[in-house]
């Protein structure tokens, strides 16, 4: 084989190597579906965000509507603050409802979208007003094992009184 031979396929081999290593990347980094589709914005409240992360999808019905564009905090009203960019082809009722939910047990964390029945559609800087937080699998377990130790010790004892000398 000429070194021209070797050469081209030594470079084809370290091309290929640099696009699986491109792709790794995104995908590790939750950017693979990248989409130049017009989008709007809404906002959520939420109490409790688990590991809720930005670029997280936004899916309805199982079907991807959009992302997360950021993660903030609310000082007046304590709360989280998730910015939402839907693609515009998707419209949602201003009484639709936002859940963060787990992919599996342990998987990653997006928000569901149901909608409501409303007939005027969220616009631009909309808000959704009902919202479910995260299921956090520490504070179940934690409340699993209070509530059973408490079981365990039962109520306690309620001190009676006996009157002098009645021993």
């Amino acid at each position: 084989m000429t070194r021209e031979k070797t050469d081209f396929w030594v470079g084809l081999f370290v091309l290929l190597g640099a696009v699986a290593l491109l792709f790794l990347a995104l995908r590790a980094g939750n950017m693979s579906s990248f989409s130049f589709a017009p989008t709007y914005q809404i906002q959520a409240h939420f109490d409790n965000l688990g590991g809720l992360k930005v670029r997280a999808p936004v899916k309805s019905s199982g079907v991807v509507v959009g992302r997360v564009s950021s993660i903030g905090f609310d000082n007046q009203r304590f709360q989280a603050v998730v910015t939402l960019d839907l693609e515009e082809k998707y419209t949602f009722p201003t009484d639709s409802s936002a859940s963060i939910l787990t992919s599996g047990l342990l998987g990653e964390q997006y928000i569901g979208l149901t909608p409501g029945g409303e007939e005027k559609n969220l616009a631009q800087d909309g808000q959704i007003q009902y919202t479910q937080s995260a299921v956090v699998l520490e504070e179940l377990i934690s409340k699993f094992l209070y509530s059973s130790a408490e079981k365990e010790g039962g109520q306690p004892a309620e001190p009676t009184l006996t009157p002098p000398g009645a021993n």
